[in-house]
């Protein structure tokens, strides 16, 4: 049951505890109603335009939220990906070469020329090394070997198999690919990177001489040890002379010197030219035969730059740990997360959206899922939404919940109305309208053929929570 509570300000506050939800309760108002939730795991620019709103003092943690699947909600690379970038960037990283089965994976290696092998697992998680596969039994999603002969073995226990990890779900994530590369002695590490820094609104390069850790852990620690270069040009990158500053700082000696700050400048090519608004290598190593390399990256991509970075962004969607349903979503730009519960979610707006999650959940249902229509939706992206949401063999009903602005009411309407009809849904659906054009929608619902008891016309939000919950509950039993 809901916990009532006090906040700082004396309002009462609804604390939903939920098992096995991350929920992020905050205050705002729409009509009288006071509870907005975030899914932690929602997208950065989603989150972020929520979070805004409110105080952060009305900001309150929960736990992890029970996903269907490995939801990604922006570009988010295997590390074979962006170590191919890299490479094509002139950046030096260990040679390397991706499978999808075990068979000839022994003689397709030969052609690393390496004394030494890493084979490593691509899923979407990190705690790899660390991690198992309980259904064919092998330990770690990372090993090292100089016996190319063994690599088809080791393999056909990863390549189908679920690897579990700290940062996967409980039952783990499938491995479909598998990246095997020279294994490489690192004599020392350092840290770069490139991000776009709100406080001088221009990409700033931090470097350290401390890597291969927690490189927050080095900024609380040691922040003597971390050392920023701004780039004022943002066409020509960083001068030569900050490149060359930024190797004396990470510790290079003379004789490496060069190569590091041309090093430097690669990244700042890459970072450029791919529209990434964060680029971070660590480690950035130093080998004993005097070879800079870079061992591991992460990259954050800038959505809003998806039509100029078609062929990455196709890296994205060729992945199978995405849902499909938000494959589709993303597609006909929709935003999309699916959940375990059996009452269909469909809103305007973030915000609303964590709304109407929290007021079924008070009420006893369970979202199936977050679906924001945002603001400038069509009736045939609104008809595309039902098809998503109705495709999920869970939803017992579904509540649509508009707050009409720029999002007008009719415009839901028609779409409600159109999917009924085309899609021939049994579910169903409950309608709650307020704002631009809602008499306008009353009308088209009310005047509608064929329609007649599948679409329940509710104005109270609370009213409307319950009612969608009843029916879902019906439906089930």
């Amino acid at each position: 049951m809901p916990q009532i509570l006090r906040s700082a300000r004396g309002h009462k506050e609804r604390k939903i505890i939920c098992p096995g939800k991350h929920i992020t309760t905050i205050w705002t108002r729409e009509h009288g109603h006071t509870i907005w939730s975030v899914i932690d795991s929602m997208s950065g620019s989603i989150r972020h335009s929520v979070k805004r709103l409110v105080r952060p003092q009305y900001v309150r943690q929960w736990q992890p939220a029970k996903l269907v699947g490995m939801q990604r909600r922006w570009l988010n690379l295997h590390e074979y990906q962006s170590k191919g970038l890299m490479e094509e960037h002139g950046i030096n990283v260990q040679k390397f070469i991706v499978v999808d089965k075990a068979e000839g994976a022994d003689e397709h290696a030969r052609s690393l020329d390496a004394k030494e092998l890493v084979v490593k697992a691509q899923i979407h998680a990190g705690g790899r090394g660390k991690g198992h596969f309980p259904k064919s039994g092998l330990e770690s999603g990372v090993h090292l070997t100089k016996d190319y002969s063994s690599l088809p073995g080791l393999i056909s226990q990863m390549i189908g198999y679920e690897l579990v990890t700290k940062q996967t779900p409980p039952s783990g994530v499938s491995v479909q690919k598998v990246m095997i590369a020279e294994a490489l002695d690192i004599a020392r590490e350092t840290y770069i990177c490139i991000i776009l820094d709100p406080t001088t609104q221009r990409p700033v390069i931090i470097g350290s001489p401390i890597g291969g850790m927690d490189i927050e852990g080095v900024a609380e620690e040691h922040p003597e040890q971390m050392f920023r270069e701004v780039v004022n040009d943002i066409q020509n990158g960083p001068s030569p002379d900050q490149c060359e500053r930024l190797a004396r700082n990470l510790g290079f000696k003379e004789d490496l010197l060069d190569d590091a700050a041309s090093e430097i400048a690669s990244l700042w090519t890459l970072f450029h030219s791919i529209d990434a608004t964060q680029l971070e290598i660590n480690p950035f190593g130093e080998t004993p035969d005097g070879r800079i390399v870079a061992f591991d990256a992460k990259i954050v991509f800038d959505d809003s730059a998806a039509f100029r970075q078609k062929r990455i962004f196709a890296m994205g969607e060729e992945d199978a740990e995405e849902d499909p349903r938000e494959t589709k979503a993303k597609k006909v730009g929709l935003n999309y997360i699916g959940m375990d519960g059996n009452i269909g979610c469909l809103v305007n707006g973030a915000g609303l959206a964590m709304a109407t999650m929290d007021i079924i959940q008070l009420h006893g249902g369970k979202p199936a899922n977050f679906l924001d229509v945002g603001g400038s939706a069509t009736v045939q992206q609104v008809t595309e939404a039902f098809r998503i949401i109705s495709s999920d063999p869970q939803v017992k009903c579904i509540f649509v919940n508009i707050f009409g602005g720029i999002m007008r009411c009719d415009t839901i309407a028609e779409a409600v109305v159109s999917a009924q009809k085309v899609l021939k849904l049994d579910t169903p659906i409950v309608v709650r309208l307020q704002g631009t054009k809602v008499d306008e929608a009353r009308k088209i619902i009310e005047d509608a053929e064929g329609v007649a008891g599948r679409l329940l016309i509710e104005d109270d939000l609370d009213e409307a929570a319950m009612l969608a919950v009843k029916e879902g509950q019906k439906i089930e039993a």
